[in-house]
């Protein structure tokens, strides 16, 4: 199934500081607020098993370090605690360049996988395009069509792989605690204001068969030659910061995949 949304109503809907949700351009976006009375953030209103999903953003302008954007799929839509899945784009606020985007991914309640890249333009100044792959081979960040991050399915190696009912989500908060190295929000800036526009869902309704649908045939196991390409000149010049390469002992399965 393919949702190319123009209402932002038959898409999504809000999930909290719905007094701080804006609907322009007659539904085809959205600006979500965060001032010190609340932040917000908004859903898709069906649940996915696989599929490509995209989303345009313009992130706060102004100096912006504790404020955090989002685009993500979550198992969890009411943020309720317990057993879920998540794939994460994370804008971490800031002084200005560089600008940082953390992906992350949790499979079974379990997280903790992140990185970390400085964005090659910058993110405030006009819209730009996210998007996330995922079928039963490979989960695909892309940032304007490049990828940015691979994760495999190796669950027959013992790795976590996201199985769950997801939800497409954005929002934007207060993530001083971890954000921005202890460095408080600076409310006298505020309104902060994110941007989104362009909702694009190649979707699969959860527990329908998607095997047959263009995102899970055998071109998007893995990446073209093209993309491997520009993949590995994303690895070299912009990756900062690499679950894997914190502690070679961890955990994780996957870092001791080959």
């Amino acid at each position: 199934m393919k949702i190319r949304t123009t209402k932002y109503g038959y898409f999504c809907a809000d999930r909290y500081g719905s007094d701080h949700v804006s609907y322009l351009n007659q539904g085809q976006a959205v600006q979500l607020s965060l001032d010190l009375s609340s932040g917000a953030g908004f859903g898709s209103k069906l649940g996915y098993g696989s599929g490509f999903f995209q989303m345009k953003i313009k992130l706060p302008a102004q100096h912006s370090p504790g404020v955090v954007t989002t685009f993500y799929l979550t198992s969890s839509p009411d943020n309720q605690p317990g057993n879920h899945d998540e794939l994460d784009f994370e804008f971490l606020g800031s002084d200005g360049p560089p600008y940082t985007l953390q992906t992350n991914i949790f499979a079974g309640d379990n997280g903790g996988r992140e990185q970390r890249i400085h964005l090659w333009f910058d993110p405030t100044a006009a819209f730009h395009d996210y998007a996330i792959l995922w079928n039963d081979h490979q989960i695909v960040f892309f940032v304007d069509n490049i990828p940015i991050r691979v994760y495999k399915n190796n669950k027959n190696l013992g790795a976590r792989y996201p199985t769950q009912e997801m939800f497409v989500e954005g929002s934007l908060w207060n993530g001083e605690s971890w954000a921005s190295n202890g460095r408080k929000v600076d409310w006298s800036k505020a309104p902060f204001q994110a941007l989104y526009q362009g909702f694009d869902i190649n979707g699969c309704h959860f527990g329908r068969k998607c095997s047959n649908l263009w995102w899970s045939n055998r071109e998007y196991w893995q990446l073209n030659p093209k993309q491997q390409t520009e993949y590995e000149n994303v690895r070299k010049k912009f990756v900062f910061y690499d679950y894997c390469s914190i502690d070679k002992t961890n955990a994780f399965k996957e870092c001791h995949i080959p």
